[in-house]
C-alpha cells in the first residue's frame, strides 16, 4: 500500500494523474463517435497539423499551446470546407491537409535547428504539466463532455446514419464542424499528455477496445472511458517507478488492454 501511494505525495504526479484522467475521458468520449464514423484517421491528421503551430509559437516565444491549438483548428476547418466540394473526398481531403501541414512543420524545425527544444511536446511530458496546463486541460474537458451530452442524440444519429439525420432536419455540416472542433480541442489538450504524435492513441485505442466488449452506445462509452483512466494512472505510475516515456506508457497501457480483450473475446469464440 506504501508503495502505491508514495508518488502521490508528488504534486507534479498529482497534476499528472489528474490531467491524463481529463485528457483521457474527452479523448475517449469524442473516440466512440469517432470509430462510428469511421474516420478514425482524423486524430492523426489533427495531431500531425499541431507542428507548425507548435515551431512558429517557439520562433515567436508565444504560448505552444496556442500556436498547436491555431493550426489544429485551422487544419480541421480546411478538412471540412474542402470536404464540401464533390470532387475532394472527406478521407482525401483528411489525408491532404495534415501532410502539407507537417511538412510546413518539418522545414520550420529544420530551419530553427531546435528539435530538442520541442521534443516534449511532439513525444509528450505529463510529469512536467504546470497548474497553468491543468487548468487549460480542465476547461477544455469539460467543454468537450457539455458539448457531447448537450448533443448527444444529435452526435448519435450523424454518425450512425448521417442521411436519417439530415432528413429529420440536422444540419450535417454544422455537425460537421462541430465535431472537428472539439476534436481539435481535445488533440491539443492530449499534446501535453501523449505528445503530438501519440495522441491519435487515446481517440482510437479504447474505443476499439470497448467495441469488443460491447457495441451498444452508452456502455460503449463507459467502458472506454473506464479502461482510457485505467490506462491512464497506470502509464503514469509505470512512467514513475521504471523512469519510462509518460505518454508511450499510457498508450502502451491502451495497447495491452485492446490485446487482453481481444484474446478474452477469442476465447469466448472459440468456446461458442
Amino acid at each position: 500500500m506504501h508503495g502505491i501511494l508514495e508518488p502521490l505525495q508528488y504534486g507534479f504526479i498529482q497534476r499528472a494523474l489528474l490531467a491524463s484522467v481529463l485528457v483521457g475521458v474527452s479523448c475517449s468520449l469524442l473516440g466512440v463517435y469517432v470509430v462510428l464514423r469511421r474516420i478514425s484517421n482524423i486524430g492523426h491528421a489533427l495531431t500531425h497539423s499541431a507542428l507548425p503551430g507548435i515551431v512558429i509559437a517557439f520562433m515567436l516565444g508565444a504560448n505552444l499551446f496556442l500556436g498547436a491549438l491555431i493550426a489544429v483548428l485551422w487544419t480541421a476547418l480546411m478538412i471540412g470546407f474542402l470536404a464540401k466540394e464533390d470532387k475532394v473526398y472527406e478521407d482525401t481531403a483528411t489525408g491532404m491537409m495534415p501532410t502539407v501541414m507537417f511538412a510546413l512543420g518539418v522545414l520550420l524545425i529544420s530551419s530553427t535547428k531546435s528539435y530538442r527544444d520541442m521534443s516534449s511536446m511532439l513525444f509528450g511530458n505529463i510529469l512536467g504539466i504546470t497548474s497553468g496546463d491543468l487548468v487549460l486541460i480542465s476547461v477544455i474537458a469539460i467543454v468537450i463532455v457539455a458539448v457531447l451530452v448537450l448533443g448527444h442524440k444529435e452526435f448519435q444519429l450523424f454518425c450512425v446514419d448521417k442521411d436519417y439525420a439530415k432528413t429529420i432536419g440536422i444540419n450535417v455540416e454544422t455537425m460537421r464542424y462541430v465535431l472537428l472542433v472539439l476534436l481539435s480541442l481535445s488533440v491539443v489538450a492530449g499534446i501535453q499528455a501523449t505528445g503530438a504524435i501519440l495522441t491519435n492513441a487515446l481517440l482510437i485505442v479504447p474505443t476499439a477496445a470497448a467495441r469488443l466488449v460491447t457495441d451498444r452506445l452508452i456502455p460503449l462509452m463507459l467502458t472506454a472511458v473506464g479502461m482510457t483512466v485505467v490506462c491512464c494512472v497506470a502509464g503514469v505510475y509505470c512512467s514513475y517507478y521504471f523512469s519510462l516515456s509518460s505518454g508511450a506508457s499510457i498508450v502502451f497501457c491502451c495497447g495491452l488492454c485492446f490485446a487482453i480483450c481481444w484474446i478474452i473475446r477469442l476465447c469466448k469464440t472459440k468456446r461458442m
